[in-house]
């Protein structure tokens, strides 16, 4: 009897021994996926952030970082934009250019034409935070394209992404998010 007692005892034992294993099992599983998930999103925030700077390219459009509030409210700074290359003479009065300031300097502007002169080649423009329309028009020459997506204060994470510093910093967070998985999955 006694003996029957001490085995009852010990396959008690052994089944909360086997519980607490399963326990823990579970919480190193959720652990796990936790890590996993995490090492996942951060890789893939760093493929979506270098998409939004080489796919536009692919399609034709320019990006540019807004450095200036000449036209808020309605494109602030910090923001990304991206123009396309449309023939001037098929820009509207209302539309939002980026034009050379000229040709030497290499200074982009963005401002809303006021009038396209299809017969001298050139755009009144104006910032819609400026009182009043920009003293010279841009000639042709000069123009970029017209903005046609501006995505608000995007445009100086990707300047910074773009930056060697940047490029260490998302190397590093692929890195961080591949040991993530690796630990993850262990």
């Amino acid at each position: 009897m006694k003996e029957r007692g001490r085995k009852d005892s010990k396959d008690r034992g052994e089944q909360r021994d086997k519980k607490l294993r399963k326990k823990d099992q579970r919480r190193e599983n959720r652990i796990g996926g936790i890590l996993s998930m995490t090492g996942t999103v951060l890789i893939a925030a760093v493929i979506v952030l270098c998409s939004m700077l080489v796919l536009p390219g692919i399609f034709g459009f320019h990006m540019y970082h807004v450095l200036s509030g000449s036209m808020e409210p309605a494109i602030p700074v910090g923001s990304l934009l991206y123009v396309k290359d449309v023939p001037p003479e098929d820009v509207d009065g209302e539309d939002i250019i980026a034009f050379y300031s000229s040709l030497e300097d290499g200074g982009i502007i963005t401002h809303r034409v006021v009038e396209n002169h299809v017969v001298s080649g050139t755009f009144q423009t104006k910032g819609d935070a400026n009182d009043g329309e920009d003293p010279t028009p841009v000639p042709y020459a000069n123009y970029i394209g017209e903005v046609v997506r501006t995505i608000p204060y995007m445009g100086k994470l990707l300047t910074v992404m773009t930056s060697f510093y940047g490029k260490i910093a998302a190397a590093c967070v692929v890195a961080l998010g591949a040991f993530l998985n690796f630990i993850g999955k262990r």
